[in-house]
């Protein structure tokens, strides 16, 4: 009875002390993670490993423009230690609004919004900054910059049009039917829409014969089969050009051209992928110009954006990423074939960019890198 007495004590005693110490621990490491952040040299916000979530909505879709751009945001995101998930409504637009409000209701911290192009976007886009969640959004409606906290992103689609415009007007002496790929509604689209505008009043030689636009998940089907319709009714010396405010048009436009032998007819472009330099580098192609920016940049650049908010750092409320432009004669001189990895070797800078880079991104680059 002694024993079992004495070893029922020591059995109390050693589950006191373990209690004890335990809770002694316990106290340490709250105040380690308190005082002695996991990851130094980040904001707060990220350094005892705090993993934000965000989710990266884009209206348009089914071109390798999307997939470039989102594919840029994920990896920039996952890169910074982020859980970010993409959508892309394929220009459906009851789709795109419906995946902003369910998301609202889900646990996100931050959101890319793309190519939100009405005012129900400005709606959705305030109950997002009410929840107190961060928002950058791209290439959307001008009102957004009425919303306090949001950035809006654009590329600089005044220039854009401009570089290919300059290059259809000299090489056509300013003589020239062209059709015109465009689709309104979108705010990049009007922007572009406005300088075509300004070009058409100061070139009277150029004279719009045919126009067509459609954004869906089929665009360049649809541009393809229209294209080729326009051939038809236009036969060989009647149309000389065509500008495409999207390669999604372009790339369409191309096929019909190639597919008709009609390719005398040549296209002026904005925008860029992999398919379209495939596309552009082909031997007789009539693709001659585009005026791009990287998309995967743009995905990137916009996250790095994000990242500044969630961190509480001042951002822009509005920010322009800087065109180039891309022709096919220099991409013909290339030895190799040029993709948009080693695109930078011939359009200097191109993929690159150092903007809202912060010294505490690499940190977390490195962190998350283990």
């Amino acid at each position: 009875m002694k024993r079992n007495f004495l070893k029922s004590a020591f059995v109390s005693a050693i589950a006191a002390t373990l209690l004890l110490t335990g809770c002694a621990t316990g106290g340490e490491t709250k105040e380690a993670t308190g005082s002695n952040t996991l990851i130094e040299g980040v904001p707060e916000r990220f350094a005892n490993g705090d993993q934000p979530k965000i989710k990266v909505i884009r209206k348009i879709g089914g071109d390798d423009h999307t997939a470039q751009f989102l594919a840029g945001a994920k990896q920039e995101g996952e890169a910074l230690g982020f859980q970010v998930d993409v959508f892309t409504a394929n220009g459906d637009t009851a789709k795109f609004h419906d995946a902003i409000n369910q998301a609202l209701n889900q646990d996100y911290d931050g959101f890319i919004i793309s190519h939100g192009d009405d005012d129900a976007t400005v709606n959705d886009i305030q109950k997002i900054v009410d929840a107190g969640k961060s928002v950058v959004a791209f290439d959307s409606n001008a009102n957004l910059t009425s919303v306090d906290g949001v950035t809006l992103v654009s590329q600089d689609d005044e220039a854009l049009a401009t570089l290919s415009l300059d290059q259809l007007v000299k090489e056509t002496k300013g003589e020239a039917n062209i059709a015109y790929l465009w689709v309104d509604g979108f705010p990049p689209m009007v922007r572009r829409n406005k300088v075509y505008e300004e070009v058409l009043a100061n070139n009277p030689g150029i004279k719009e014969v045919e126009r067509f636009g459609v954004a869906a998940a089929d665009t360049s089907v649809q541009t393809q089969n229209a294209v080729a319709a326009m051939l038809n009714k236009y036969p060989k010396g009647e149309l000389d050009a065509i500008f495409a405010t999207w390669d999604a048009f372009a790339i369409g436009a191309a096929r019909a051209l190639k597919e008709a032998g009609r390719e005398e007819v040549k296209i002026y472009g904005i925008d860029v992928s992999n398919a379209d330099l495939q596309e552009i580098q082909r031997e007789g192609s009539a693709w001659r110009y585009t005026a791009a920016v990287d998309p995967k940049l743009i995905g990137s650049v916009n996250m790095r954006i994000l990242a500044k908010k969630l961190a509480g750092e001042e951002t822009p409320q509005t920010y322009d990423l800087e065109a180039s432009l891309i022709s096919q004669e220099d991409l013909q001189k290339s030895k190799d074939p040029v993709n948009m990895v080693n695109l930078n070797e011939i359009i200097e800078g191109w993929g690159q960019s150092t903007e809202f880079e912060e010294d505490w991104m690499k940190t977390l680059r490195e962190h998350y890198k283990k």
